[in-house]
């Protein structure tokens, strides 16, 4: 059996996204090999609590806590600082390493996913897995809200193309590294990769969730689920789902609702426009779901909403998992993440008019009934093909059975 040593920054299985990915690569890589998981420290009690909880097997995995000293993480206060010190962390990770006398055939940097900082395991001359790596493309002009927001885009966006091309160490991990696993294909356009050292394999995915629903709802549920920042493109989904709203009968009015989750910095400048729109009384702003509790409203909607510009989206792979068909733009992210059968993806051109193309899926999936079961249907079927960790499990297993034969021929 393999050893994999797989270092992995955040990991909490009692959380989504990032911590989650964390957390079920290293279950789904211990389904077949001996797994070293290397964490920061803050992670150590909620991995036992949980491992104590729910009685998981972890026979395969020695878990590895590591931080770099107190006089270089003095500074870093919560989320402030945590990239610089992500960078920090990765490049001193092979003195902890050598410290500990890990023995593995294999490395695998598994997250953070922001492919503008470079792995380190190249040192040990054992093949690396470098990903899934990704990042957010710049937001196109017109979708910025506020447009005070612009700069702000922009400065990142450049902030990640002096890495992307003068980093040393960005560039040697691409040239030492085995396999770089992309999030998405900009991936392999920004970084200037060969296809032979490149993949596309998505960090999102889901549990398996029961697929139970009852499609004859007492009302038409539209969900959106996500940070209200720029990003996300919430406005678009309130201003849509308003457009659609006036172009029904009275009746029709009363059956349809918006719900809203989640909350960040936008909140009010967004309850602003909810106000001034005629669907007012049909949209609901929720607040923070605990992930335990976001099962029941997936089986409680009709259409999952999600005009996000950010290159992936780990709440994409939730909603198909419950059948939920997809709006979303055509674009490197959530666009990448669905196919035509279960998603009608909207293309950007501008605001106004993607306001409206938006509205019109709405439309057209609201009054064609056997388009929404059929969408529904697809949905859940892509949702097993591409996005249960199992799935993963078994890719990444081919994956690494292919470059160990390769190295020990």
């Amino acid at each position: 059996m393999k050893i994999i040593l797989a270092t992995a920054y955040d990991i909490n299985p009692y959380k989504g996204s990032e911590s989650a990915t964390g957390w079920n690569f290293v279950l789904q890589i211990a389904r077949f090999n001996n797994v070293i998981a290397i964490t920061r420290t803050n992670n150590k009690d909620e991995i036992e609590r949980f491992i104590k909880e729910f009685d998981i097997d972890v026979s395969n995995i020695e878990f590895a806590y590591y931080d770099l000293p107190c006089y270089l993480r003095f500074w870093k206060k919560g989320g402030r600082g945590s990239s610089i010190y992500f960078y920090l962390w990765q490049m001193f990770m092979p003195f902890f390493i050598v410290k500990k006398r890990l023995i593995f055939d294999i490395a695998h940097n598994v997250n953070f996913h922001a492919d503008a900082f470079p792995t380190f395991l190249w040192v040990f001359r054992k093949p690396v897995v470098w990903g899934p790596i990704n990042h957010h493309e710049k937001i196109p002009k017109e979708y910025l809200y506020p447009k005070k927001d612009f700069l702000k885009d922009r400065i990142k966006w450049y902030i990640k193309k002096i890495f992307w091309n003068l980093d040393p160490f960005i560039l040697i991990s691409i040239w030492k590294t085995e396999l770089i696993l992309g999030g998405n294909s900009s991936v392999k356009k920004r970084l200037n990769l060969k296809s032979s050292k490149f993949r596309i394999f998505s960090q999102i995915a889901s549990n398996n969730a029961n697929n139970s629903k009852n499609h004859k709802l007492n009302e038409f549920n539209i969900i959106v689920a996500a940070r209200f920042i720029p990003l996300k493109g919430i406005d678009i989904a309130l201003y849509a789902f308003d457009v659609f709203y006036k172009q029904l009968s009275v009746e029709g009015k009363k059956n349809v609702k918006l719900s809203v989750l989640g909350k960040g910095p936008l909140e009010q400048e967004l309850k602003l426009i909810k106000n001034g729109l005629l669907s007012k009384d049909r949209i609901e702003f929720i607040g923070w779901i605990p992930k335990d509790e976001m099962d029941s409203f997936y089986q409680n909607s009709n259409i999952f909403l999600f005009p996000s510009h950010e290159g992936a989206g780990m709440v994409v792979a939730e909603a198909l998992s419950h059948g939920l068909p997809i709006i979303c733009f055509d674009n490197y992210g959530p666009g990448e993440l669905v196919n035509e059968h279960c998603a009608i993806k909207i293309p950007y051109t501008k605001y106004d008019q993607s306001i409206t193309d938006f509205s019109n899926a709405l439309l057209k999936i609201y009054v064609d009934n056997k388009l929404s079961t059929q969408m529904s249907k697809a949905a859940r079927e892509f949702f097993e093909e591409k996005y249960t960790w199992e799935s993963k499990g078994i890719v990444l297993e081919k994956i690494y059975k292919t470059i160990f034969e390769k190295n020990h021929k």
